[in-house]
């Protein structure tokens, strides 16, 4: 691990070295965790880590993103054709970067050694932006659903209410302990898929072309449509690095980490395509566009009557929830990473029971206050102004992590690499910038401005952390 404040000046480490042990506390004050005898943490295997990839990616993004691209017309199947191949450029780049780093905090950590202190900053803080902004769209996303089975009759205060109650229900999960965290994770991703596959295999019998509306419905050129409904798409796909970003809860982190990234990530693709699909070729597009739950309309359309609808939105709830516990664990993770590194407050690095519990209160907290602020303030679409900021914030650590793959590559350790793989590696990790830096343009204007207003934020943050450590160095 490298000095605070300094930044590296050796040769990237081989990825056969020993990393540092996740033991060992940088930031002053780190309180210890928990050794692997606590009956509350326990370390995550190949299943439940594949699991937490998958449940994050499919959380509650594929419930309601049919709705929310439908005004793009169907030129945003295209727009998931290309995530979809995006996405996994992403998965292989993870994968390769925690089998030679696989300590928690997956972008940050890759950014920090590649470029230092303030890069890795910078990849912790726009992800920690990520994370508790994610979690408040699903909350939001997760009412559309629950207004099915309980009719909240467009009450503002009402799902604002509910909105909160699904944020801290799984908060109180992950403060019971990494072993719940991972069981809730492994039963919500088996109870999701019943709906997903109803849909996206079920669906293509009643696929009728007519309900599919016209190709580009934006009024624009086709290409600007497929980068808006990506930006809008990408939200579905984050948590392809869920298994890096908590890696040193993986056993086996450098097999496992990666192989869970491409495993979960390609799972999540085939059902999302499919059930996409599905959803377009059910509904009619014109009822598509104003949908609160697309998967229970079509069921019902599928189906007739309400009974499939409703339960559709069971599962899609428990599902939601379940990326809401998996999510909830990853907002404390990153941040608890750079804390112990000196570069967050130290409290972030307390764990208890295998999860940084100040971590995860502060995330929850923040959660509530924007999805208060997002109701009252009167927002027409609420999830979609969600999804845009963390399409933006999402790309920094993305950026960042695949700028450090290239930088490892290509820093003067040619011979510890085979010609082959580094051809292969460099096209990947070149894709996967280009594909974030696409995802920026496609964000938007206000998605951007809010965005960096975010992350700029974050600078006074670094500012009062380096001095602190530069007066700590002085005493």
């Amino acid at each position: 691990m490298l000095e605070t404040g300094t930044a590296p000046q050796s040769a990237p480490a081989r990825e056969d070295s020993v990393p540092v042990q996740e033991d060992q506390p940088t930031a002053a004050g780190a309180a210890p965790e928990d050794g692997p005898s606590s009956r509350h943490a326990r370390r995550f295997g190949l299943p439940v880590a594949t699991t937490l990839v998958m449940g994050n990616i499919i959380g509650g993004g594929i419930f309601l993103l049919p709705a929310s691209v439908a005004p793009y017309g169907t030129v945003s199947l295209v727009a998931f054709g290309v995530l979809t191949i995006g996405a996994i450029a992403l998965a292989l780049v993870f994968g390769r970067l925690a089998r030679r780093d696989p300590r928690t905090g997956g972008p940050y950590v890759y950014a920090r050694e590649a470029f230092g202190d303030f890069a890795g900053f910078l990849a912790a803080w726009a992800y920690w932006i990520t994370t508790w902004v994610s979690n408040a769209a699903l909350a939001v996303a997760a009412v559309g659903y629950l207004d099915v089975l309980m009719p909240l009759h467009g009450s503002k205060w009402t799902m604002l209410a509910a909105a909160l109650v699904l944020q801290w229900l799984p908060a109180l999960a992950n403060l019971a302990g990494t072993r719940y965290v991972g069981a809730v994770q492994l039963v919500s991703t088996v109870l999701k898929f019943a709906p997903l596959l109803l849909v996206a295999v079920g669906g293509l019998f009643f696929f009728d072309p007519g309900n599919l509306g016209p190709f580009n419905a934006s009024g624009g050129s086709a290409l600007g449509a497929v980068s808006a409904s990506a930006a809008i798409l990408l939200f579905s796909y984050l948590g392809v690095e869920s298994a890096a970003v908590s890696a040193g809860e993986v056993r086996d982190p450098r097999r496992n980490v990666g192989r869970a990234t491409v495993l979960g990530t390609l799972g999540a693709a085939l059902v999302y395509l499919l059930g996409t699909l599905a959803v377009f070729g059910t509904v009619a597009h014109d009822k598509l566009v104003d949908s609160g739950a697309p998967f229970s309309d079509a069921v019902n359309a599928m189906f007739g009557g309400t009974w499939g609808g409703t339960a559709v939105a069971c599962a899609a709830l428990v599902s939601m929830v379940g990326a809401l516990n998996g999510w909830t664990l990853l907002s404390a993770q990153t941040p608890y990473a750079a804390a112990r590194d000196g570069l967050f407050p130290a409290r972030f690095a307390e764990k208890r029971r295998g999860v940084p519990t100040f971590g995860v209160l502060v995330t929850v907290v923040l959660a509530s206050l924007l999805t208060v602020y997002n109701y009252t303030a009167g927002t027409a679409r609420v999830f979609e102004v969600l999804v845009l900021i963390t399409t933006f914030t999402a790309t920094v650590p993305y950026l960042l992590a695949t700028a450090a793959q290239l930088y490892f590559l290509l820093s003067g350790r040619r011979d510890r690499v085979a010609p082959g793989r580094l051809v292969r590696d460099s096209a990947l990790a070149l894709a996967s910038f280009g594909f974030s830096l696409w995802l920026v343009a496609g964000s938007g204007y206000a998605a951007v401005y809010q965005g960096v207003l975010f992350l700029f934020a974050g600078v006074l943050v670094y500012a009062w952390m380096s001095a602190r450590r530069a007066r700590a160095a002085a005493d």
